[in-house]
């Protein structure tokens, strides 16, 4: 039962869990199941790597596990109490189940499921992910790449099923380039007008041409073979996925962060609100934040972050704020950027790291604009109110950030993923050293700071993962192994365990700093991935991902090294 009460701003949602789980299961704990089975095909007999979802009827927590070689999966006990679940799976290629559900009690169940094969091409094409879609679809890489940018705001079926054609379709491209990043079919926010709308440009038209050629215009299934990643194997399918539905349809979390107390704080991009979750309870708190520019100036906001006073920090994209709020008072602050709104246009403030101002009261932030005049990076004090944006001296290398992340003694690595280089700014000097990637043709979109000051972030345009030593001066890159995966973000876990994902193939990607080892974990549905969190706690690592594209927050447990 979820009941959500408005409290002032505040809407307060209590989920009432009958799980039963008394705490997370790791490796070294044995556990009997509450239940289990094996999942079999006439195509294939035994089938590994065929994720099997369960949900408790009346909860917003569902519990995920993968089967084995022999075709056999289990839910430990500490993760099910008795009750009635409905079962799903996520085998791409074979038929969703028909509505199954099972009841389990203080005795183990056993459900056994037989798959069948899907026989439709554009059945099929419906189950793909967006890298699945991509690897498929002739074209150029140019062409693919651009395709790719509509991940932003839908999947790629809502391009591939449509039937526009090639003059259609050039509206129809001109019309989404005026809708914002965090644009969605609940809330398609536009870019404001700067004059007349014209006819669509040649770049527009040919890029219509292109998605015509691909789309269902001229036929009624693909006339282009559909390739499918392989599912899941061995170490892939130790692993349990927590997913939790967050209370509001509309809710898109795009970035998470941990507090001191073990609760995820979580942004939403499309809507004026941030939100808590309980790992444990499932109760989740959301928090209304006021708009700075009324009208229709887009909502939602980027980054969260906290500080080590415990107070989280909201980059609240077009409305051109930073929302500071203190859990402990649930004060609320809001301080805008000092840029007349005249001069504000389609700017957005997206990145903020207030992780080390205690040192000396200055926060690092993220702006970026349609003419990028007055974007970039900011070192902002808010207690004094000191906003200065960084300039560098003529012939200098371009240092549009997109993400912005401060180190121990509060200096910023600047990073872009157009941008072959990763850059240093002095906190103190406010002086910038600019560093080569390896790898030409793409830098890091988003990244992390570890305890020793390596910078590890996600070359996403590289498909790659990138680690930069203050050291050395040195930055190492490792080549992610599924196309498309594009890293968006990347986290080390101080031990051994550098995580990242992307928007395109649902694949949770974790590399063995030491051995140089790739685990690719299948995320139980399609996920749209923009920021990457990993909670450092227990033997193994965990990581935690938003669903930007649905309301739910997952958690990746592996359960063997």
């Amino acid at each position: 039962m979820t009941r959500a009460i408005l409290v002032g701003g505040t809407i307060v949602v209590a989920v009432a869990l009958c799980l039963g789980f008394a705490g997370f299961l790791t490796a070294q704990t044995p556990s009997s199941s509450a239940l289990t089975g094996r999942v079999t095909s006439q195509a294939e007999g035994a089938m590994e790597g065929v994720l099997i979802g369960a949900k408790k009827v009346g909860s917003t927590i569902s519990i995920w596990v993968v089967s084995n070689a022999q075709g056999q999966y289990s839910f430990p006990r500490e993760r099910m109490g008795p009750g009635t679940y409905n079962i799903r799976i996520r085998a791409v290629g074979y038929e969703e189940l028909p509505k199954t559900s099972i009841d389990v009690t203080a005795q183990p169940a056993q459900l056994d499921l037989k798959l069948n094969k899907v026989t439709s091409p554009t059945k099929l094409a419906t189950q793909m992910s967006n890298g699945e879609l991509l690897m498929s679809v002739p074209g150029t890489q140019e062409q693919k790449l651009q395709l790719g940018g509509c991940v932003n705001c839908h999947t790629l079926q809502r391009v591939l099923f449509s039937r526009f054609d090639a003059d259609e379709m050039a509206v129809v491209v001109q019309r989404m380039t005026r809708h914002t990043n965090n644009s969605s079919f609940l809330h398609p926010w536009m870019r404001p007008l700067e004059g007349p709308i014209g006819p669509p440009t040649s770049g527009q038209i040919n890029f219509g041409k292109y998605l015509s050629s691909i789309n269902l215009s001229a036929a009624d299934t693909f006339e282009f073979p559909l390739k499918t990643l392989p599912r899941p194997k061995g170490k892939a399918t130790q692993v349990i996925y927590t997913v939790y539905e967050l209370p509001r349809p509309d809710a898109s979390p795009h970035d998470e962060v941990f507090d001191a107390q073990g609760n995820v704080w979580y942004s939403d991009f499309n809507s004026q609100y941030f939100g808590k979750l309980d790992p444990k309870t499932g109760k989740v708190v959301e928090y209304s934040v006021p708009q700075a520019r009324l009208g229709q100036i887009a909502q939602g906001g980027l980054q969260i972050d906290v500080d080590k006073e415990g107070r989280i920090y909201y980059g609240n994209m077009s409305q051109m704020q930073i929302v500071r709020f203190d859990p402990k008072t649930e004060k609320m602050e809001t301080f805008k950027v000092p840029v007349s709104e005249s001069e504000l246009g389609d700017g957005h403030l997206t990145m903020i790291d207030p992780a080390q101002q205690h040192l000396d009261g200055f926060l690092w932030m993220n702006v970026a604009f349609a003419t990028g005049e007055a974007g970039g990076a900011w070192h902002v004090n808010l207690g004094t109110n000191t906003w200065t944006r960084m300039t560098y001296p003529p012939g200098s290398p371009r240092a549009q950030a997109y993400d912005v992340v401060a180190d121990s003694k509060n200096n910023m690595y600047g990073m872009q993923m157009n941008n072959d280089k990763l850059w240093f700014t002095d906190g103190k000097t406010l002086q910038t050293v600019w560093y080569d990637f390896p790898t030409k043709g793409s830098g890091c979109r988003r990244g992390h700071i570890d305890p020793q000051d390596r910078v590890w972030c996600g070359k996403f345009n590289g498909n790659a993962l990138a680690m930069f030593d203050p050291k050395t001066k040195k930055i190492t890159e490792w080549n992610v192994p599924t196309p498309w995966t594009r890293p968006y973000d990347a986290q080390f876990d101080d031990k051994a365990y550098l995580w990242g994902a992307g928007m395109d193939n649902d694949l949770a990607v974790r590399l063995n700093f030491q051995t140089g080892e790739f685990t690719e974990y299948l995320l139980p549905h399609e996920t749209n991935v923009r920021h990457v969190e990993v909670e450092k706690t227990g033997s193994l690592s965990k990581f935690w991902v938003g669903n930007q594209h649905g309301n739910t927050l997952i958690r990746v447990e592996p359960l063997a090294p």
